[in-house]
């Protein structure tokens, strides 16, 4: 028997059978209904038809659950779809300013000036316009809620059923690994800071649990984005801190630290592509971009996001990057700040401890919120501003930050972790992905119809072409470089003392 596909305004996919009819699904009410207008829809629809407004009288106890029911979500719809345009660009630029930008300066050390300079200012242009196209996607599929989402409406059918389950397992892990990289961070910060090897660094990785767990209890990206203002206040006071320092010592040695315009000899394809794998990690801010756009207020604003997002972070990337670079030398470490010197790489890293909060953060919650959509998509629960909302939501919280905790205990390698997370899940939402999306979801008439069709399709096939190159290369040489970082004998063990 034929069977056809149906979708729901939420994205599910329904089966139903060529003769038989399509399941009702009530359109969205318009928002100029009144509260008892609302109430009086809801009895009417559970009672089948037979409610009328004279008789609420005799229904008080379910006419004020139904009104509390309104009152929670009209509440959680306020508190949901507050987020303008620069705060979108805050809470975007908070996600991807912090531990990228730390990890620029290794990656000039690797490809050389020219190298990285090409790297940097590629990858930010490239950043913006998938992040452009992963916008088009979210106005025109508004039940694209998060990046698994787009798994159904990519492919029809059960394949995208579970292509949408796959992604949905993916994005939360990758998304734990990043927040993993935030704790790495966090352990050598405070070893840096405290200069007391005797505590194991086991204790300092714990303390960045906790206070990471603390900052990630905001439900809101909204609530979150105040923070964004103190995150990057922080980086860049950090960033400035080192490069002041730095920069005074390469003057006193006539600025001669080595640095090549050019990749350095012996620079091994391998150790190329986990710098690739970085710099696409740094510009990697369209990784929320679905689940923070679920929350403005106008979602048409979304451009002015990504085209200052983008002109900021080429700046910043690139000249941090370059000054870092030239500063220390080839000897630079990762992250950046511990090439400061002793004293001053303190005070750098006390300067960047809340963007190592916030940022990381802001990726906890952008997790939860992904998680409390997918378990709790027609409940008031998913708002958060109940009792058993908020007890589910700070046992979310918990077990994402546990499980990010433990991944950054296994794998104790900052860049080698970063380049991992790069190669294999950034890829998907920075290079690839959205290219794949605007050849089926956004492209309007055929590849080659028109000239304006025909150039984006070239591009957008070899954005895909460097995107699964960088997948399948970059991943190997991720892996080989958390084996070689392994093997070192100086290298703690995971769950060691020593960092």
């Amino acid at each position: 028997m034929d069977r056809k596909d149906y979708y729901t305004s939420k994205g599910d996919v329904v089966d139903v059978d060529e003769k038989d009819s399509i399941p009702y699904e009530p359109e969205r009410q318009p928002t100029h209904m009144t509260k008892d207008e609302t109430i009086a829809k809801v009895l009417e629809v559970h009672e089948g038809g037979n409610y009328h407004h004279h008789k609420l009288g005799h229904h008080d106890r379910d006419v004020d659950r139904v009104r509390n029911i309104v009152d929670l979500i009209e509440d959680g719809e306020r508190k949901y779809h507050k987020l303008s345009w620069w705060r979108l660009y805050i809470v975007m630029l908070v996600s991807a300013v912090a531990l990228g930008t730390l990890s620029m300066p290794s990656v000039f050390a690797t490809l050389g000036i020219i190298g990285g300079t090409i790297t940097s200012v590629s990858m930010g242009c490239l950043s913006v316009y998938t992040s452009y196209v992963v916008g088009q996607v979210k106005i025109r599929y508004p039940q694209v809620h998060h990046w698994s989402d787009v798994g159904r409406v990519l492919i029809p059918g059960k394949g995208g059923v579970f292509l949408s389950r796959f992604m949905a397992c993916a994005y939360v892990f990758f998304v734990c690994l990043a927040i993993g990289s935030h704790y790495l961070t966090g352990k050598a910060a405070f070893r840096t800071i405290v200069d007391d090897q005797a505590i194991c660094g086991v204790v300092w990785s714990v303390v960045t649990l906790v206070v990471m767990f603390v900052f990630s209890l905001p439900p809101s990206f909204n609530e979150i984005s105040w923070l964004g203002y103190v995150d990057f206040a922080s980086i860049m006071a950090a960033v400035f801190c080192t490069l002041i320092s730095t920069g005074i010592s390469a003057h006193k040695k006539d600025w001669n630290t080595g640095w090549k315009a050019t990749a350095l000899p012996g620079t091994t394809f391998e150790r190329g592509l986990v710098s690739a794998s970085n710099a696409i990690f740094a510009y990697a801010f369209n990784v929320g971009q679905f689940s923070f756009m679920e929350e403005m207020a106008n979602i048409e604003d979304y451009p002015k996001s990504i085209y200052a997002l983008g002109i900021t972070m080429i700046c910043i990337h690139t000249s941090v990057g370059a000054l870092g670079y030239v500063f220390v030398g080839p000897g630079i470490k990762s992250p950046a700040l511990l090439s400061a010197g002793h004293t001053m790489a303190r005070i750098a890293f006390g300067l960047a401890l809340p963007v190592i909060f916030i940022s990381g953060a802001v990726l906890c919650v952008m997790n939860g919120r992904f998680i409390m959509d997918k378990m709790y998509p027609n409940s008031v629960v998913r708002y958060v501003n109940t009792a058993r909302g908020w007890a589910i939501w700070i046992a979310i919280i918990a077990a994402l930050s546990l499980f990010s905790w433990l991944v950054s205990e296994v794998i104790p390698g900052f860049n080698a972790l970063l380049g991992l997370v790069g190669a294999l899940f950034n890829t998907a939402t920075t290079v690839y992905g959205p290219s794949v999306m605007w050849f089926v979801l956004v492209r309007q008439g055929p590849c080659f119809g028109t000239r304006k069709n025909t150039i984006l399709t070239l591009v957008n096939g070899f954005i895909i072409a460097i995107g699964l190159f960088v997948l399948v290369a970059g991943t190997y040489a991720s892996i080989k470089d958390i084996v070689d970082y392994y093997n070192q004998v100086d290298v703690g063990k995971p769950f060691s003392c020593k960092a």
